[in-house]
């Protein structure tokens, strides 16, 4: 009985140790094959087709056991069913497939339209199948009818462009399949596509021309030893450039005098948009306060300043307009903790050196929120606050230190911007 034991024991180590991992690398070696034979076969069934094979073999079964015809009967239909739709699924896909796009980036309203071309590369003629198409989280779906050999079929397609979004367009698949739904054959023929929808933007003009002047640059009131902008004389003191001793002062008071300047720098435009939604009554203050975002950052590009655009997540891409607007199509709210204060504090820390920055957010920040923000500008950098609010009067007032705009239509935004400046 010990010996049995202990021959037991030592089977039992065995399997735990190498020997289980010998016969897993057995079992996996030989499936390998089968898998790959029987894995594309497998998976054309669909849930649906799954549950009616579970309920065929249940029927037979529980018939022929219990002796009940009225099951068999509804087990052979059942049965019958899964074999039409085998017919349903079979038949080469021999393709050549273009996803065409007209337009890779499109303005919220404008038309994005497509085509697909499907070609027989076979030298036989290929069965009707269908020809679907995702498009965000929806998709298109297109009959391809009987192709003869080196035959073309294309379709085209719109895509609603009604919000500002980034649209994947794609993969474009085949699929031969049952009316039931039992088995689904798909194939995936082209990569997806991206088709971003830029928020509507309008050109300023010079609208900003007196926020961001940058002749020389833009004039600060520290104090510098040499620069352009000449600030006033004091008395030569060792160490000081001789190049900036002014002569005929020193003549007519009997000391070496010396010029000083202000630091001047370049403009900057920093923009901090709001993304938090308890900041916005309405999705439509949003992409309002997106679309005026939009038109500060593609027209300080035109003028070539420098700009920094940054929401409560992260900083956009500003090498272009086109990568900023490509930024911009994919900005979401989202329920952040992060106010306005906290976007302004980071705005502050990221661009300290910036000559304006501009606060955009909707109608539901508050005067007292908004002062708290400003607070974590810097000195001399001057402060913007645009309100998003569809439907309202544009008016201007001013908060302490900073100037807060009321927009209610992105046409409005130029003329407020020059009121602002005047």
């Amino acid at each position: 009985m010990n010996r049995v034991r202990e021959a037991t024991g030592r089977a039992f180590g065995w399997l735990r140790g190498t020997g289980w991992s010998a016969v897993s690398g057995c079992l996996g070696t030989a499936w390998r094959p089968v898998w790959r034979v029987a894995g594309p076969v497998l998976s054309t069934v669909s849930g649906f087709g799954w549950g009616v094979l579970v309920c065929t073999v249940a029927a037979l079964v529980a018939g022929a056991v219990l002796g009940w015809r009225e099951l068999l009967v509804v087990g052979f239909v059942l049965l019958a069913a899964l074999l039409i739709a085998v017919g349903f699924a079979l038949g080469r896909s021999a393709y050549a497939v273009t996803l065409d796009l007209a337009l890779n980036r499109v303005v919220v309203g404008e038309k994005a339209v497509g085509r697909i071309a499907v070609t027989n590369t076979s030298q036989r003629s290929l069965l009707p199948a269908r020809i679907e198409l995702p498009v965000g989280s929806s998709f298109a779906s297109f009959h391809l009818p009987r192709l003869a050999p080196g035959a073309e079929h294309d379709d085209l397609f719109g895509i609603p462009t009604h919000r500002r979004a980034v649209i994947i367009v794609g993969p474009v698949r085949s699929v031969r399949g049952d009316p039931l739904g039992l088995l689904r054959r798909e194939i995936r023929w082209t990569d997806p596509r991206e088709l971003f929808v830029h928020p509507k933007t309008i050109s300023l003009g010079g609208s900003s021309s007196g926020f961001l002047r940058d002749l020389e640059g833009i004039e600060s009131r520290v104090l510098s030893e040499n620069d352009v902008s000449f600030h006033a004389l004091r008395e030569y003191v060792p160490g000081d450039d001789r190049r900036y001793i002014h002569w005929k002062t020193s003549a007519r008071t009997g000391k070496l005098m010396v010029r000083q300047f202000e630091e001047t720098r370049r403009s900057h435009l920093a923009v901090a948009l709001s993304t938090n939604r308890s900041d916005y009554v309405d999705d439509d203050e949003f992409e309002l306060a997106v679309s005026i975002c939009g038109s500060l950052g593609v027209q300080a590009l035109i003028e070539e300043r420098d700009l920094t655009v940054l929401t409560q997540k992260d900083t956009l891409h500003t090498e272009t307009g086109r990568r900023l607007l490509d930024d911009l199509s994919g900005v979401q709210q989202s329920d952040r903790r992060e106010s306005i204060v906290q976007l302004a504090k980071t705005t502050g820390t990221a661009v300290p050196n910036a000559s304006v920055a501009f606060l955009l957010f909707g109608g539901q920040v508050t005067p007292s929120q908004l002062q708290a923000a400003s607070v974590h500008i810097p000195l001399g950098v001057r402060v913007i606050a645009v309100a998003a609010r569809p439907g309202s009067a544009m008016s201007l007032r001013q908060i302490g230190d900073t100037t807060l705009l009321s927009v209610g239509e992105l046409t409005d935004f130029p003329l407020a911007l020059r009121r602002a400046n005047s």
